[in-house]
């Protein structure tokens, strides 16, 4: 993690992209590359917690709870003291375990740009970025956090030419999630992203 603080999320997007020359010479082939995603899925994951109370009377309580750091199976014991009163106390033990809540939203990079080298071959690398936000039907990645969020990424790759207006693109992509500081919340989520693109032109 490099910006965000939120451990073990993880990044899912499906979508289309629109590429268009801007320079065109011997070195590189510079172009605007925006994206659309309207299938956006992000995963938290959930520390599910079952308390089996021993004293003063038998109980059993379970609860989910979505937090900042990675969740850890554990169980042990616990003493709860009444805050009201230091001589009442509920005693038991507790178990922990790690599932995962699936978000789903959509998102859109309208600022991007791609730096293709060796444009006269037909395997050229790459670099890419692009700047945009991501709306999701829940807060992320914390119940405090938004819905509403910034993203940006930075990668690069190869792109191979299969003629001249159709090539394969595979690439790695550092992604960040951050809704800078308008939620209550702002953990930020750091993704290290794999994506192949199939590219087509006139």
């Amino acid at each position: 993690m490099l910006l965000g603080a939120a451990q073990n999320r993880k990044l899912l997007d499906f979508g289309v992209s629109y590429s268009r020359k801007l320079l065109l010479n011997r070195i590189v082939n510079w172009q605007y590359n925006g994206e659309l995603l309207p299938v956006a899925l992000e995963s938290d994951p959930v520390v599910h917690t079952v308390s089996v109370q021993t004293y003063p009377f038998a109980a059993t309580y379970s609860r989910d709870q979505i937090q900042v750091e990675a969740c850890v199976a554990r169980s042990g014991t616990y003493i709860d003291i009444y805050p009201g009163n230091p001589g009442m106390s509920f005693s038991g033990t507790y178990t922990t375990s790690c599932k995962r809540q699936w978000t789903i939203g959509e998102a859109i990079s309208p600022v991007g740009f791609q730096w293709n080298f060796r444009p006269r071959h037909k395997t050229q690398p790459f670099l890419i970025g692009h700047g945009g936000t991501m709306y999701s039907t829940r807060p992320i990645p914390v119940d405090t956090a938004g819905s509403f969020n910034f993203t940006f990424d930075l990668g690069a790759g190869i792109e191979l030419y299969r003629s001249k207006t159709r090539s394969v693109r595979a690439e790695y992509r550092y992604h960040h999630i951050s809704n800078d500081d308008t939620a209550n919340e702002n953990p930020g989520i750091d993704n290290g992203l794999i994506q192949v693109t199939y590219a087509f032109g006139r």
